[in-house]
């Protein structure tokens, strides 16, 4: 029988897991064993017992190296890839650029690696979508986080001690992620503006009771998978010309524009941001691909002329539980692509595979990846 191994996450911060026992469930349906590491789940309210009861083993970590599939959240460090015995899989979210240890370890032990963050744009493959059900996430968490550090309240108040304001939100980049924050700021009862370089979001920027700010629409504004293109500098210019006066009226700004494999682009310069109140927060949502706020730090919350600014790089992992079970059903939905009454069918082939299977019996095939590693000589 084919062994999942779940293990418990080793990234600093990272409290997310790979399986919860709704799925582990699944997994037994489609004719696996299942083991899940002691303490898997405890950071995100998933106790050994949940899992003891859903039908899980429950093992310690060294049970990776028996394991025919590890399915896990963030890529593993090259000590752990190395466990896995060759011809095993690793599911994970693989950023194989930023994991050129791990990568290599995985091409020289002949482990295989699926990458589900390259998970392609088709109608068959949105359930497993993890980019989306974890940008929904963030996207919610975001807009708390910017609540909590705002020292002023969202909504419109009626009070015996007069009228209290609503706060001013401005959503750059209305993806997934962005529609999530204008849709929760809008609940919280701010007043919600919003910009895309993609003309075809506003009317649901508007269906969610938020306005949208045109900056004009540059050539090619996004690539075929839908998302947002790098722009040329000429345009950047005009739209951060047209944002000013947006981001100047903001009680709270939201980045959440990413480039798929490129630094994040810079959307609001210093000087745009002095224009901002004493007290007003800056979430950028993109701090850990370059950021999208010039000053923001990955990872801190830093002060500058009386503006927050918090470059938090993992939110969906302060809402453990629930990103845990999106993350753990596209991670399901993606193992009944080719697992099928226990036997797995792993065929490149198939589109899916094909897009997400970054390294393959000792061959990494993701050609930047590949690149940078002969560049190390690796």
């Amino acid at each position: 029988m084919v062994v999942i191994f779940v293990p418990k996450e080793s990234a600093a911060g990272e409290t997310r897991v790979a399986a919860v026992p709704e799925t582990v469930k699944g997994m037994l349906k489609l004719g696996l064993s299942v083991q899940v590491e002691r303490g898997a789940g405890a950071a995100a309210g998933f106790s050994d017992g949940d899992y003891e009861a859903a039908g899980a083993s429950l093992v310690d970590a060294a049970a990776r190296s028996g394991a025919d599939m590890v399915l896990g959240v963030q890529t593993p460090a090259a000590d752990l890839c190395k466990q896995q015995k060759p011809g095993s899989l690793l599911v994970c979210t693989l950023m194989p650029g930023m994991s050129l240890p791990s990568i290599k370890a995985l091409r020289d032990g002949k482990v295989s690696a699926a990458g589900l963050e390259f998970m392609p744009r088709i109608t068959r493959a949105q359930k497993m979508d993890i980019l989306s059900s974890q940008a929904t996430c963030g996207g919610y968490q975001a807009v708390l986080l910017a609540a909590v550090h705002l020292p002023k309240m969202f909504p419109l108040m009626m009070t015996a001690a007069g009228t209290i304001t609503p706060a001013r939100v401005l959503v750059l980049g209305a993806g997934v992620a962005g529609l999530q924050a204008i849709s929760t700021a809008r609940k919280l009862g701010a007043i919600v503006e919003a910009n895309d370089i993609r003309p075809a979001v506003k009317e649901q920027v508007e269906s969610l009771g938020g306005k949208f700010v045109d900056t004009g629409t540059p050539p090619e504004a996004e690539t075929k998978g839908g998302y947002a293109r790098e722009t040329s500098e000429e345009f950047a210019k005009k739209q951060r010309e047209i944002l000013t006066s947006h981001i100047t009226q903001a009680d709270v700004l939201i980045t959440t524009a990413l480039i798929p494999g490129k630094k994040a682009p810079v959307l609001v310069t210093a000087e745009m941001r002095k224009g901002m109140k004493p007290g007003s927060v800056i979430v950028d949502m993109a701090a850990g691909a370059g950021g999208n706020v010039e000053g923001s730090v990955a990872g801190q919350r830093v002060v500058v002329d009386g503006v927050t600014i918090l470059g938090d790089t993992n939110l969906p992992a302060q809402v453990a539980a629930d990103a845990s079970r999106m993350y753990a059903r596209n991670v399901l939905a993606f193992l009944g692509e080719f697992v099928k009454a226990g036997e797995v069918k792993f065929d490149l082939q198939n589109e899916i595979l094909n897009a997400v299977t970054i390294v393959h019996d000792g061959q990494v095939r993701h050609e930047p990846t590949a690149k940078s590693l002969a560049a190390q000589g690796s």
